[in-house]
């Protein structure tokens, strides 16, 4: 991975390995936003995000002993996030948005059409899986690398690559429907 794990983690882990438990409290002060961060991208629920984010430093701590040293701590913790979010979201029924709670754009005559653009790719990011959503939120918010962003959702950079393309592609389709059928 391009981000591997320093030194003073790798230290960590092997203190927690060897019988240190209270050492694991510095991953979970250090990275706990993050990991929520990362729930609620794809977990629409607040209360199920905060939920599933503690169940996954519970399964991160449990699970430390096969962490590889592969790629930085953060990335690992968010792979059994990404995981751990897809089974919860297989369990549960589709969630809709309404775009009734989108705000409404006051002074349209002052507008420049860019408010009501940015509206619209808002409501096709909102239509999109949760998969697609999380893979535009890594990539193009939280500027991960996409090996990094790969491992965390066990695929390869080039599939990565494919979809983003045609997520672009799926997004402007959308948005050129929703733009055609306000005209």
């Amino acid at each position: 991975m391009s981000e591997l794990i320093s030194m003073s983690e790798r230290q960590r882990i092997e203190r927690i390995l060897d019988g240190k438990h209270e050492e694991y409290a510095w991953f979970v002060n250090t990275y706990s936003q993050q990991v929520l961060d990362f729930t609620s991208r794809m977990v629409p629920d607040a209360e199920d995000a905060r939920e599933l984010a503690q169940d996954v430093f519970v399964k991160a701590f449990r699970s430390l002993s096969t962490f590889k040293y592969q790629s930085s701590f953060y990335t690992w913790v968010c792979r059994i996030a990404y995981h751990e979010s897809l089974n919860h979201l297989r369990r549960q029924q589709p969630y809709y948005i309404g775009i009734d709670n989108l705000p409404a754009i006051e002074d349209e005559e002052l507008s420049t059409g860019l408010e009501e653009r940015i509206l619209l790719m808002e409501e096709a990011i909102d239509n999109l899986s949760p998969d697609e959503r999380l893979l535009l939120h890594l990539y193009y918010y939280k500027d991960r690398p996409l090996r990094d962003i790969a491992y965390i959702m066990d695929a390869e950079p080039k599939t990565l690559t494919t979809r983003l393309h045609r997520i672009r592609k799926k997004l402007l389709r959308m948005i050129k429907q929703k733009e055609n059928e306000r005209v």
